[in-house]
């Protein structure tokens, strides 16, 4: 057992460990920022209320959407604003017109 001991004792000084144990650092972090900044962009609204006030909106949470007729009159809504023509700003809410689901009473009959 204290041989087991001496030789891994003896290996934590190798440069070669000590750049593994570095990568595996960095590795972690990295893929521990990828995680949160996928979950404050696809899922802002599940965020706890602490972490959520602190961070920039996300663009999935509130959208800019532009609303603009073509030379036509057709009325267009997109999220890029035209180049050559007026345009009307609108701020899209997600949680508006929102059903909740319907969970029937048990012993009912669809």
């Amino acid at each position: 057992m204290r041989e087991l001991l001496f030789i891994a004792n003896s290996r934590a000084g190798d440069p070669a460990v000590q750049q593994g144990r570095i990568n595996s650092i960095l590795l972690l972090s990295t893929l521990t920022l990828a995680v949160a900044g996928a979950w404050w962009y696809f899922a802002p609204d599940t965020l706890p209320d602490a972490v959520r006030h602190h961070l920039p909106a996300s663009a999935k949470s509130n959208p800019t959407l532009y609303r603009w007729k073509d030379a036509k009159g057709g009325v267009h809504v997109t999220d890029v604003p035209p180049a050559d023509r007026p345009y009307e700003t609108l701020h899209y809410d997600p949680k508006t017109n929102v059903v909740p689901t319907v969970v029937p009473p048990k012993g009912t009959i669809r």
